[in-house]
């Protein structure tokens, strides 16, 4: 039996990167996959990918941003799967620039993406895990959680909060039956990441910070998901699992020093 045998999942942000990396390893498991994505060519892309290769998925267009989305899609994903079993919560946007000179928008925009859409998302697809008495929700976080990213809006603040909301929901709704955690990825290679990887200075500059000397890829953060998602960790809640080779823990030896004989 594989860890999803028929759990029906919904995962946000599937058209590419990570969430499609997720999508693809719930299907693998035997999951009944929705895949979510404000982008239809890409959400479609993800679904085909997955029924392709043997699994189950529907893709449909879904703006965590709004309420009225997110509660369209759950409600045809209801009405043609069933209900969730599982979400797991990867939207994510990204704007860059200098605090003085952020806009309001754009803060708003990421924050919407970021954090309140992890909110209402588990608020929609919890109506049928509480009144089942299960479920799983697994929230993307990020390093940047704890350790912050300069430059980009309030993108550490709105994982940071992921964090605390997680807590709470696991407060809150595990004496009710479902369970919260969270996975920090650490640095991972996908399309919205590659630039960084472009120059192979950089790239080997990247690879020796972390401990296990290689950039993660969307798979190492997909099977860490599910096995969260799964039955394999019905004790595990409340948590957060850190998926980037070790990389947090070297923070401190990245400090330039004098030599040893100075």
């Amino acid at each position: 039996m594989k860890q999803l045998q028929d759990k029906i999942c919904v995962v946000t942000g599937a058209g590419g990167g990570i969430g499609r990396g997720i999508a693809s390893a719930c299907a693998d498991s035997g999951g009944i996959v929705a895949v979510l994505d404000i982008n239809e060519q890409s959400a479609n892309a993800t679904a085909a990918q997955i029924v392709d290769r043997g699994g189950r998925a529907i893709s449909l267009v879904c703006n965590t941003a709004s309420e009225k989305s997110i509660d369209s899609a759950a409600s045809i994903i209801e009405r043609e799967l069933g209900s969730a079993d599982i979400l797991i919560n990867n939207a994510a946007i990204f704007r860059s620039g200098q605090l003085e000179s952020f806009s309001l928008a754009d803060w708003n925009l990421m924050l919407s993406v970021n954090f309140t859409g992890y909110f209402l998302s588990c608020q929609r697809y919890a109506r049928t895990m509480l009144a089942s008495g299960k479920g799983s929700i697994v929230n993307i976080g990020s390093l940047s959680a704890d350790s912050v990213v300069p430059n980009m809006g309030p993108y550490s603040a709105a994982k940071a909060a992921v964090v605390a909301l997680t807590r709470q929901l696991a407060i809150e709704w595990g004496p009710r039956g479902i369970r919260c955690n969270v996975v920090h990825p650490g640095m991972i290679e996908t399309p919205a990441t590659a630039a960084a990887y472009i120059d192979p200075a950089s790239r080997v500059a990247r690879e020796k910070a972390v401990p296990l000397g290689r950039i993660g890829q969307p798979s190492d953060i997909a099977e860490a998901v599910v096995f969260l998602a799964s039955d394999q960790a019905t004790y595990i809640h409340g948590a957060e699992l850190m998926v980037d080779g070790g990389f947090g823990k070297n923070l401190v030896s990245l400090v330039p020093r004098l030599p040893a004989n100075q």
